[in-house]
């Protein structure tokens, strides 16, 4: 070993369901890269597809980065359901 470490390119995607396509496009919308600040060697992305919507993060910055951004992305998940509960009409499917 000459002592150098090197750099563990680590990702993952999750998929989280729906009810319905609006609610993946609005979490997505408020979770997209545009809206959340992530630092150098992390790319964070947000799909929705149909009622899927899929995150996905890549992190050249260690595995204890990676954990991290998933920790703080489905936060941000849960807050955007929070606020869409929050806004929907009663009596609309959610």
């Amino acid at each position: 070993m000459s002592g150098r470490r090197e750099r563990l390119e680590a990702s993952a995607t999750i998929a989280i369901r729906y009810g319905d396509g609006e609610t993946a496009r609005a979490v997505s919308a408020a979770v997209s890269p545009d809206n959340v600040h992530v630092p150098p060697g992390i790319t964070v992305g947000a799909e929705a597809e149909g009622a899927v919507l899929r995150l996905s993060i890549r992190c050249s910055r260690g595995m204890g980065s990676l954990i991290a951004t998933l920790d703080d992305l489905l936060s941000c998940v849960q807050a955007a359901e929070r606020a869409i509960i929050g806004v929907r009409p009663m009596g609309r499917p959610g």
